[in-house]
C-alpha cells in the first residue's frame, strides 16, 4: 500500500508539473505553464465535443490528432488523448438525451430512457445523473487502475513469447464473443485485419510482401490512416444515406433544473454502483469496451427491475446504469494496455500507435522503466473527471448550441480535418485516397453487418502476434507444442478454445443476440 501513495504521488507531480514557455511576443520572457493539465482540460473538452457532435466517433478523433502529438512530450500526449475518450463517453449522452441521436456508440442505450426523460420535460434531470453517474464510475475505475496497475504488471514479467501469443489469440476470440451479430463475420473482420497488417516488409527478412509493387505500401498500411477511413469517413457515409437531420425541437428550449430531485438519486444510486462494478469487469476484457458494458448493465437493470415496462418510457434507471458503465469500461481498458501492452478495443489499439510515435513499447516494462509516464496519465484521469463534471453541468447550453448547427455544414467540414490530419502525418496525398478508399469499404461492411471494431484489433495486434509466434518457434526449434506444453500458454489457449466453443453454440448465440436487440429495440 505503501508503494502505491508513493506511485501516486509521483502521479500527481508528474500532472501538476510546471514547464516554462517562451514565447517570442514577449522578448524572451519565459511563462510557467502547467503544461499537463493544459493538456488534460483539451482533452476533455475535445472529447465532450466529439461526443456530442455526432457523426465524428472517438476513433476517427483520436486517429485525427496523432499527428498533433509528434510535437508534445510523451506523458502530455497520452494524458491528452485519454481524456478525449473518457471525455467522449460524457460528452454521448448529451446528444442521446436531447436529441435521440447517440453521439457516441457506448450512449446508444441511453437515449431509450434519456430522450423520454427530456420529452416530459426532465431533461435537466437526465443530464444530471448520467453526468454524476460518469463521474463515480470514472473515479472508481481510476482507483481499480491504480490498485490492479503493479501486481499484473509483475505477472506480466512472467510471460514469454509463446504466453503473450496465446494471450493475444485469447483477446482476439473475446472481441469475437462480444461482437455484435454473426460470429462468423466477427472472425473474417479478425482476420481481415490481421492480413492487412502483413503488408508491407517481412518483419524478419525485409522482403516485400503484399505490397503489389506500390512504392506507397512498401511500409505497410498506416494505422491512422485504416481507422479514419473506417470510422471517421464511413460513419460520415452512414449518417449522409440515413438522413441525420432528426427532430431538433427539444434543443431549441432552454435546458432547465438541472438539480435532480431525492427521489432521482435515491433511484439511482444503486444503478450507478451495479453499473460501475459492471463496467469496470467488462473494459478489462479484451474485445469490452464501452459499448458492451452499457448494453449490459441496461439488461441488467431491466431485468432487476420491479416494473421492466418502465423501461423505454423514461426510467431514472435506464440512464444512470448505461451511463456508469461506459465510463468505468473506458477508464479500466487502460489497465490491459498499460500492464500488459495489449489493446483490449479499437481506441486502445490507436494509444499503441501513439505510444509507438513516441518511442514507447507498451507492456510491463513501461510501468518499471518510464512509472511517471504511467503514473501520471493514471493521476490524470481523477482531474479529469473532475473537470468533465465542471465541463458538463455548468457549460451544457454551449452544447446544446452546438447542437442546433446543420449537418450540411457540419459533414464537410468533418472530412476537411480528417483529410488535413491524415495527410499530416507521412505528407503523402495516396494516405487520404487509402483512407477514401477504407471509407468506401467501411460503409460496405456497416450496410452488411460486419462490424469494423474487430478488424482494427486484428490489425494492431498483427505484428505482434507474428513477432512473439516467430520467437515462440525459435526458441523451441519449431516445436508447434511448445504453445500447449507451457502451462500458462495452455491455459490461454483452451480458455480460448472454450469461449469460441460456447459462442458458437445456437442457445447462446441466441442469448447473446437477444442482449443487443433488447438494447436496440
Amino acid at each position: 500500500m505503501g508503494d502505491l501513495f508513493s506511485n501516486l504521488g509521483l502521479g500527481f507531480a508528474t500532472v501538476f508539473q510546471f514547464v516554462q514557455w517562451t514565447p517570442s511576443f514577449l522578448g524572451g520572457m519565459s511563462i510557467p505553464l502547467p503544461m499537463n493539465i493544459l493538456l488534460c482540460l483539451v482533452g476533455a473538452l475535445v472529447g465532450t465535443l466529439v461526443g456530442v457532435l455526432p457523426g465524428i466517433g472517438t476513433i476517427a478523433t483520436v486517429a485525427m490528432l496523432l499527428p498533433i502529438t509528434f510535437g508534445l512530450p510523451p506523458v502530455g500526449a497520452l494524458i491528452m488523448l485519454a481524456g478525449i475518450y473518457y471525455g467522449a463517453q460524457y460528452g454521448g449522452s448529451t446528444t442521446s438525451i436531447l436529441v435521440n441521436i447517440p453521439g457516441e456508440a457506448g450512449s446508444v442505450v441511453t437515449a431509450l430512457d434519456g430522450f423520454q426523460m427530456a420529452k416530459q420535460g426532465r431533461a435537466g434531470p437526465a443530464l444530471a445523473i448520467a453526468a454524476i453517474g460518469s463521474f463515480f464510475a470514472g473515479c472508481v475505475a481510476t482507483v481499480l487502475i491504480a490498485l490492479l496497475g503493479a501486481p499484473l504488471t509483475k505477472l506480466a514479467l512472467a510471460f514469454g513469447p509463446a504466453e503473450y501469443f496465446s494471450l493475444m489469440v485469447l483477446g482476439l476470440i473475446f472481441a469475437v464473443v462480444l461482437a455484435k451479430g454473426s460470429v462468423l463475420k466477427a472472425i473474417a473482420m479478425i482476420v481481415f485485419g490481421l492480413l492487412l497488417s502483413m503488408v508491407g516488409s517481412d518483419i524478419e527478412t525485409g522482403a516485400s510482401r503484399m505490397s503489389f509493387n506500390i512504392p506507397e505500401l512498401a511500409d505497410g498500411l498506416g494505422f491512422a490512416t485504416v481507422a479514419m477511413g473506417l470510422f471517421g469517413f464511413a460513419e460520415i457515409i452512414r449518417n449522409l444515406d440515413t438522413g441525420s437531420e432528426e427532430d431538433r425541437q427539444l434543443v431549441q428550449n432552454k435546458v432547465t433544473g438541472l438539480m435532480p430531485t431525492k427521489k432521482d438519486l435515491k433511484d439511482s444510486s444503486m444503478p450507478i454502483l451495479r453499473g460501475t462494478v459492471l463496467g469496470s469487469i467488462l473494459g478489462i476484457l479484451p474485445g469490452g469496451g464501452a459499448v458492451i458494458a452499457s448494453f449490459a448493465a441496461y439488461t441488467l437493470e431491466k431485468k432487476l427491475a420491479k416494473d421492466p415496462k418502465r423501461f423505454g418510457r423514461g426510467a431514472i434507471e435506464g440512464v444512470a446504469a448505461p451511463e456508469s458503465a461506459n465510463n468505468a469500461a473506458a477508464q479500466t481498458s487502460f489497465i490491459p494496455l498499460l500492464t500488459l501492452g495489449i489493446p483490449p478495443n479499437a481506441v486502445m489499439a490507436l494509444m499503441v500507435g501513439a505510444m509507438t510515435i513516441h518511442g514507447i513499447v507498451p507492456g510491463p516494462q513501461v510501468m518499471q522503466k518510464q512509472p511517471d509516464l504511467v503514473w501520471g496519465m493514471i493521476a490524470s484521469m481523477w482531474v479529469g473527471n473532475l473537470m468533465l463534471l465542471i465541463i458538463n453541468l455548468p457549460m451544457v447550453g454551449i452544447w446544446v448550441r452546438l447542437l442546433r448547427v446543420p449537418y450540411r455544414l457540419m459533414f464537410p467540414s468533418i472530412v476537411v480535418f480528417c483529410s488535413i490530419g491524415i495527410y499530416s502525418v507521412n505528407n503523402a496525398p495516396m494516405d487520404v485516397m487509402l483512407a477514401g478508399i477504407f471509407g468506401l469499404v467501411g460503409y460496405w461492411l456497416i450496410k452488411h453487418d460486419f462490424e469494423p471494431a474487430p478488424l482494427l484489433l486484428g490489425m494492431v495486434l498483427g505484428p505482434l502476434m507474428e513477432e512473439n509466434l516467430r520467437r515462440a518457434l525459435l526458441i523451441s526449434r519449431g516445436d508447434a507444442t511448445v504453445f500447449f506444453t507451457r502451462p500458462l500458454s495452455a491455459s490461454l489457449m483452451a480458455i480460448s478454445a472454450f469461449l469460441l466453443i460456447l459462442a458458437l453454440l445456437p442457445a447462446l448465440r441466441k442469448k447473446r443476440d437477444e442482449v443487443f436487440v433488447e438494447s436496440e429495440s
